[in-house]
């Protein structure tokens, strides 16, 4: 693969590859478009965020150091945003000096996720980009992050391997192609899409439909609405 350095202002918001790997559509809606609408799983979700992200807080467990709303930055994959929390482990070797704190320290990024454990890896990929903005920023390497999911609170731990790096690569350029093109791509009608905070503004059942226009004229005759004469 071909890599670019991206200029900031060209940088895309990375939450971006966790809309992109569940679902292209998604991502062009709120990217591209600029919709988004709210229902009550976004709105957990945010308000966890919310509690997780204080850009002033740091707290010292032992040889842990816990760093919140961290801003993160990737030139190479063009992607920039702000990891929840960030870990700094003090280790032997192989870790990032902080100022005013003695030896090394390994960064083990941390994403809050309001549900359960998914089928699918769009929290993986979200954060390994976070890990491989950190290995960018500080120069060190990142092996593993974990995401803590409220419904279970338990941590489930993530390997940053070669294959989960290289899909973030993909996804990344793939989004930056989307997002130039300015192109939303067509609808594909899943389970996942009555969950969606975007069904009403996507419509998956209007748009997968081969006669949208019969669609419409039924609909409006359900309606008591002459069908025929609107369309």
């Amino acid at each position: 693969m071909t890599q670019v350095s991206w200029d900031g202002e060209d940088c895309l918001p990375l939450s971006g590859i966790q809309h992109f790997a569940f679902c292209k559509r998604q991502f062009a809606l709120i990217h591209v478009e600029r919709l988004w609408l709210e229902n009550t799983l976004t709105f957990e979700g945010r308000a966890m965020h919310d509690r997780a992200d204080d850009p002033f807080f740091s707290e010292s467990r032992g040889t842990v150091l816990i760093t919140r709303s961290v801003p993160l930055l990737s030139r190479v994959l063009g992607l920039y945003g702000v990891a929840d929390v960030v870990e700094f482990r003090m280790c032997a070797a192989g870790g990032v000096a902080l100022e005013g704190r003695e030896g090394l320290w390994q960064p083990f990024p941390v994403e809050y996720k309001r549900g359960q454990v998914k089928s699918d890896d769009r929290d993986a990929v979200q954060l390994c980009a976070q890990a491989m903005c950190l290995e960018e920023m500080l120069h060190v390497a990142v092996s593993e992050g974990a995401l803590f999911y409220g419904r279970t609170r338990r941590r489930q731990v993530v390997p940053v391997d070669q294959t989960l790096r290289d899909r973030v690569t993909r996804l990344a350029q793939e989004m930056h192609q989307t997002y130039d093109a300015g192109w939303t791509p067509p609808p594909v009608k899943t389970r996942a899409c009555e969950r969606c905070s975007l069904r009403e503004v996507c419509l998956p059942k209007v748009a997968c439909r081969k006669d949208v226009r019969k669609y419409v004229r039924t609909t409006l005759e359900s309606w008591g609405i002459d069908g025929e004469e609107t369309t």
